[in-house]
């Protein structure tokens, strides 16, 4: 009986296992092809993530060396730390900047250079942004050592690389809108004297630069304290012409300042403009403030857990004014085609890297106190210039 029982049954099962052959290899190119593959979706996952240059943590690493010395002619005295023969520079300068979710390329001044080829490039702000300036000029003249010094069109300095037709120059406009010293009429905020606010009106030394430069970077920050304006000479605030009634507190005139000036960058620089705003730097004054004997003398940065220590308001240390002021710039950035510079963590883990004592002048600490406020040049400036430059290049190319 089992022959006649196989033959009919035999068919079958072949005719079975080709439809199943035919059904998995089905199955096999579509999930070859699906776009869910786990190979393709590794592909996207690995493109996906924003590359945030802001985010991340200092390496020590020997071979990072500067790409200038103390003999570029663009340096300034008091931040010339090679020429002052500042302690420890080999080792400051040699902490690497390491973003958590990607790569930060050093420039390359050559290849920076010939993207920027009849472009010029524009900052406006407080000496901050003139320590910036300083940096992005020594190493931009590796490219070009034939740069000439410029100061045209209300540059406080800046230079120019004739092989590249290139400008690049500072606009020093510490609070960005119009001031000058005023003495307050009779009644008028008890006539004291004072320095006047116009809120509305940009600063002359900025105000007519919107169709020069092809990148900008805006600061502003270090002058909104009550060291630079204590209640003895105050700041009094105008708009369209009259005292503001009542008086604005401080940080009430710093928002009023950005949000004009932030309206009038909107109104008046070319679209096709690159801007940036530039957040402010920390400090890194220990003990005390720059008038309290106040100290940096430290061989190394800060850990990432003592960073809130020092920086966070809500402890009410001598350091707490670059995140408060910072809180209040991105509100003002909102909305706007402005984009957002954020230095200031990666500058809050180097309390290592600022001139302290080692000012250019026998007497300046009895004077000035340490300089807990600026950066040694060459050393965190040109991480910014790094980081700026990785922008404008993903910005022109596209990538």
């Amino acid at each position: 009986m089992s022959p006649k029982l196989v033959s009919p049954i035999f068919p079958w099962l072949i005719l079975l296992a080709l439809g199943s052959l035919c059904f998995f290899s089905s199955i096999t190119i579509t999930l070859r092809q699906s776009p869910s593959s786990p190979t393709s979706q590794s592909l996207k996952i690995s493109r996906s993530p924003a590359c945030n240059l802001f985010r991340g943590h200092w390496v020590l690493d020997p071979h990072h060396k500067p790409l200038y010395d103390g003999t570029c002619p663009f340096h300034r005295n008091a931040w010339n730390c090679l020429r002052n023969k500042r302690e420890n520079m080999s080792l400051i300068n040699s902490w690497k900047w390491v973003p958590n979710t990607c790569d930060l390329p050093r420039i390359d001044p050559f290849q920076f250079m010939g993207l920027m080829r009849n472009k010029n490039i524009g900052f406006v702000g407080d000496s901050l942004n003139e320590s910036f300036l300083v940096s992005f000029l020594c190493i931009l003249r590796v490219a070009d050592e034939g740069a000439k010094k410029w100061k045209k069109k209300g540059a406080w300095r800046g230079a120019y690389f004739p092989k590249f037709n290139v400008t690049v120059a500072y606009h020093r406009a510490v609070l960005l809108s119009k001031y000058e010293p005023k003495q307050s009429e009779a009644g008028d905020q008890n006539g004291l004297k004072g320095y006047r606010v116009d809120v509305d009106v940009p600063a002359d030394d900025w105000a007519r630069i919107s169709s020069f430069y092809d990148v900008l970077v805006f600061n502003t920050g270090h002058w909104w304290s009550h060291d630079k304006f204590p209640k003895e000479t105050p700041l009094v605030f105008f708009q369209a012409g009259r005292p503001i009634v009542p008086p604005p507190e401080m940080l009430d005139g710093l928002k009023l300042v950005l949000g004009n000036t932030i309206s009038f960058i909107q109104k008046e620089i070319p679209a096709k403009t690159l801007k940036f705003w530039r957040l402010q730097s920390p400090r890194h004054f220990y003990g005390g403030d720059w008038n309290q004997n106040g100290s940096c003398l430290f061989n190394n940065p800060l850990e990432k857990y003592e960073l809130d220590s020092w920086f966070e308001p809500r402890n009410n240390g001598v350091n707490k004014e670059a995140r408060h002021l910072n809180h209040l710039i991105g509100e003002a950035l909102q909305g706007t085609d402005i984009r957002l510079l954020d230095l200031n963590h990666l500058s809050e883990f180097r309390a290592d890297a600022h001139p302290a004592i080692w000012l250019g002048r026998q007497d300046a600490v009895q004077i000035w106190g340490q300089d807990c406020m600026h950066w040694c040049l060459p050393g965190v400036p040109d991480t910014w210039v790094d980081v700026l430059s990785a922008l404008i290049y993903k910005h022109y190319k596209g990538r």
